[in-house]
């Protein structure tokens, strides 16, 4: 049995660096034995199927065969399309009435816990908001991400040491949702 998946890939293809061609990535994909390869994006989205069943061991193998292929480590989150629907069901935020660079998901590798945030005085940072999902951050930003300053906070290493995070904008949340729908 073969299910779909969605790789998140952390960092690549911006500011001109730590390039990694979506043709090549799909290419090596499917050089892993996986099928159904497809991307989305410059900015390190993959959706493909495997039989392999275990996410942290797909993302894993991704990472090893990015970096032995590109010469650069590449942190990846690899989930299926059950969670990822998840989420997106989940948004405690409008989504249907906010921009898409209003809303953004942040993936984490493993969960996190309110603790991790408890130094973060969010009456300082409204309108902007955050609220915890299952292995992710939903973080709403009026004036986008680029100019979200609760967003640069949450992204800083105490926040989220040990962890891989990655964020994707809510119009990436959706088509990885529908991308991933087998």
């Amino acid at each position: 049995m073969t299910t779909t998946y969605a790789a998140l890939l952390r960092g690549i293809n911006v500011g001109g660096s730590r390039k990694v061609p979506m043709v090549a990535l799909r290419t090596l994909i499917e050089d892993l034995g996986h099928g159904d390869v497809r991307t989305y994006l410059q900015s390190g989205q993959a959706v493909f199927s495997s039989g392999h069943g275990d996410e942290d061991g797909l993302a894993r193998e991704l990472a090893r065969a990015i970096e032995k292929q590109f010469g650069f480590a590449v942190d990846v989150i690899v989930r299926d399309h059950a969670y990822l629907r998840a989420i997106a069901d989940g948004c405690p935020f409008p989504a249907a009435d906010l921009e898409s660079k209003q809303l953004h998901v942040t993936y984490f590798s493993a969960a996190v816990d309110a603790d991790r945030f408890a130094g973060i005085d969010t009456a300082a940072f409204l309108p902007e908001e955050f609220r915890l999902g299952d292995r992710a951050l939903y973080l709403y930003a009026p004036e986008g991400l680029g100019r979200s300053r609760l967003a640069e906070r949450l992204s800083r290493p105490r926040t989220t040491e040990g962890l891989i995070a990655t964020t994707r904008n809510w119009n990436t949340v959706v088509k990885l949702v529908e991308m991933t729908r087998s």
